[in-house]
């Protein structure tokens, strides 16, 4: 008899909507280089302001060393359209080797492989995958965008796979040596490979994919993608099409014209726009209220997907949309409208900056299919609405509430709780803070748009009140180093916010834009500044507050369901200390240093990690870290359940053990501290340490 896995709904589409996530990642982070690569070739190609072309050539003394001077344009190396682009009308180049060719060639697409790098395993894998995706650049003769997004990802995982050859079994002192070395020699040998291999590969899939947008063209059937594109994006499909498809191609067409209008496809915040002043004027209830809002969001703030939850509460909209964008589309293609880089998000006011550096004319072209895309849209979706409005009216007086189906099944779509459409449906949140706060992070996946407004929100409320010295930030989930004091995340996002940044403190938030947590954030930083401990009202069932000088916290006594390797969790005790002040940034060597003269593991499931004798100018005072690992730790060949890190000042910490060594001797009570369901049940069975 055979068993067959049940099928997962929506798995092929989750699938695709991480791999898009993951494509954005690499590209969003670097979107200041791009819109810095945008404005230098505006300024300074042939057609730019100080072109060869311009009224203004030569005019601007520092032009010329700006463009690299003159040569012959055989030692550009560039694609052939890049190369006829910088010829002067006697065959000499003229010009713009200097900044706007080694940008394109080299600069960006090295840091979408570091970045991609970087996603995948930290500094190490950014580093291997830099190295081995110039060989894939020097392999082509075209800005190699895929190629980066493709090898930068492959080295970084072909050098995580390296590393787990030899983990553990590197002899003290020759860690550094064997890194650098193998890393050195891996990175060698995969540009290489991209030279001699990678690099073809990739050239000839970047030209199938450009013959294909090619013949479109040719055919004008370029506007037919918006059919896809627009119930894509709905679906949250669309950074998968936009980063994996139009944005490499899209570059590699304004490396030769100076635009392109690949950067508009997905990106026109034109039919979104006209959808929700469809709802703004005809729509009812919840939804009708909620547009106008939704419009700043959308059309400033360049987060489309605020407006996804509307055309699912009424998905025949869907093809007012796809009316939309093929107008769009249209517009640009007969008139010749595009931009010069990738506006992201799809903001006008980013679509502004990407469409000016083409002329007054080419930004008028743009905003014509702006509008036009936005009117063909409401148009359409105006008379659905208006068809329907009857039975609208009817299905909302019993009480029918299909604009929050859609918001859910928006939210089903994304595969997660969705940071800005909270703000369509309320939300609520209560914050706790149990330390001083002094950097604020707001963190998602990308850690652009919605976690942006967020901060700016958090800032502004900060500053009304009057509160100095509190700084808000923004950044993706990826990039949290550990330094935050708060991280706030969407709900769905918290744990691995945690696993990121486990010494910070962290409040999650049903939305970014409106959450109630602000306030009790913003009343307990002045609470902090007057000097009296934070507290918070709503806050849920928890012990008593210690006072500052508890050896052991709430906020340091943890849960993780998974297992960890020894350094991770050597890693996490030191920061849960760093955290506490009872010691500095060094005490983490000294753990390290203790565990290879003498293992901390004592039995029972318990290991406790603590510096050496060596290192008491690293100890400022005496404070604990538990983690309770349930997936097990592998402490040098046995298992450990319980980390508890230790500092201890001026012999305190003898005593400390003696505490810890007392509980964890009786097997019953270790019982009893393994089946803890919450950190705060566990505190509660550890706070006698407090006592001694």
């Amino acid at each position: 008899m055979t068993t067959s896995s049940p099928h997962k709904p929506g798995g092929a589409r989750i699938a695709v909507q991480r791999f898009g996530t993951f494509l954005s990642g690499m590209i969003m982070p670097n979107i200041a280089a791009f819109i810095a690569w945008g404005f230098i070739t505006m300024l300074f190609i042939p057609a730019g302001f100080f072109g060869a072309d311009s009224p203004f050539k030569w005019h601007w003394a520092p032009v010329a060393e700006i463009l690299g001077g003159g040569g012959n344009s055989a030692d550009i190396g560039w694609h052939g359209a890049m190369t006829a682009l910088t010829q002067g009308t006697d065959g000499t180049f003229a010009g713009y080797v200097g900044l706007v060719g080694p940008m394109i060639t080299y600069l960006l697409p090295l840091l979408i492989a570091n970045t991609a790098g970087r996603m995948v395993y930290s500094e190490r894998g950014g580093v291997v995958a830099t190295i081995a995706t110039m060989g894939v650049i020097l392999g082509t003769d075209i800005p190699m965008f895929l190629g980066a997004m493709i090898m930068g990802p492959i080295a970084a995982w072909v050098t995580k796979q390296m590393d787990k050859l030899w983990e553990g079994k590197i002899k003290p002192g020759f860690e550094m040596l064997v890194n650098n070395f193998s890393a050195g020699i891996l990175g060698m040998l995969l540009a290489i490979v991209g030279f001699f291999a990678f690099g073809p590969v990739m050239l000839g899939i970047s030209n199938v994919l450009g013959a294909i947008v090619a013949w479109l063209v040719s055919l004008h059937l370029l506007p037919v993608l918006s059919i896809i594109v627009e119930p894509a994006k709905v679906l949250f499909l669309n950074n998968a099409i936009n980063h994996g498809v139009f944005t490499p191609l899209g570059i590699e067409q304004a490396t030769q014209v100076g635009k392109s209008i690949l950067f508009l496809i997905e990106a026109n915040p034109g039919p979104g726009l006209g959808l929700l002043l469809a709802f703004t004027f005809f729509g009812v209830g919840a939804a009708k209220s909620s547009a106008p809002g939704a419009i700043i969001i959308q059309f400033f703030g360049g987060i489309h997907e605020i407006y996804f939850p509307y055309a699912l509460a009424k998905p025949a909209t869907i093809l007012a949309l796809m009316a939309g964008g093929a107008t769009g589309v249209a517009t640009n293609m007969v008139l010749g409208g595009g931009l010069g880089f990738p506006a992201a998000p799809g903001s006008i006011i980013a679509v502004t900056a990407a469409a000016v550096g083409g002329g007054v004319g080419n930004l008028l072209v743009v905003y014509l299919s702006v509008a036009l895309a936005a009117t063909v849209t409401f148009l359409i979706a105006g008379v659905m609405l208006r068809a329907s409005r009857k039975r609208d009216l009817a299905a909302e007086a019993e009480g029918s509430d299909s604009f929050g189906a859609a918001i859910a099944q928006t939210e089903a779509n994304k595969g997660k709780k969705s940071s800005v459409l909270g703000s369509l449906g309320g939300g609520t949140a209560t914050a706790t803070l149990t330390r001083p706060i002094e950097t604020i992070v707001f963190a998602c996946d990308a850690g652009m748009g919605s976690s942006a407004m967020g901060a700016s929100v958090l800032r502004n409320k900060i500053k009304k009140a009057g509160i100095e010295g509190v700084k808000v930030t923004n950044a993706a989930i990826a990039n949290l180093d550990g330094t935050a004091d708060l991280i706030i995340t969407q709900q769905q996002l918290t744990d691995r916010a945690k696993s990121k940044s486990p010494a910070s403190e962290h409040l999650s938030v049903d939305n970014f834009m409106n959450s109630p947590v602000y306030d009790e954030v913003v009343s307990m930083l002045e609470t902090q500044q007057s000097g009296a401990q934070p507290t918070a009202e709503a806050a849920p069932a928890a012990p008593a507050a210690q006072p500052a000088s508890a050896i052991l916290t709430p906020d340091r006594v943890r849960i993780h369901a998974g297992s960890a390797t020894r350094d991770e969790a050597l890693k996490e005790a030191a920061d849960a200390l760093v955290a506490a002040g009872a010691v500095t940034g060094d005490y983490l060597q000294a753990m390290h240093d203790r565990e290879k003269s003498v293992s901390t593991f004592m039995g029972n499931g318990l290991a406790i990690p603590h510096g050496t004798n060596d290192a008491k100018d690293a100890v400022l005072g005496s404070a604990l870290s538990v983690v309770r690992y349930d997936g097990g730790v592998d402490w040098s060949g046995d298992r450990a359940t319980f980390v508890i890190g230790i500092a201890g000042k001026d012999g305190a910490h003898l005593q400390i053990l003696s505490s810890i060594a007392e509980l964890f001797s009786d097997e019953d009570d270790v019982a009893r501290l393994n089946a803890a369901a919450t950190p705060e049940e566990l505190f509660a069975m550890l706070s006698a340490v407090n006592e001694s």
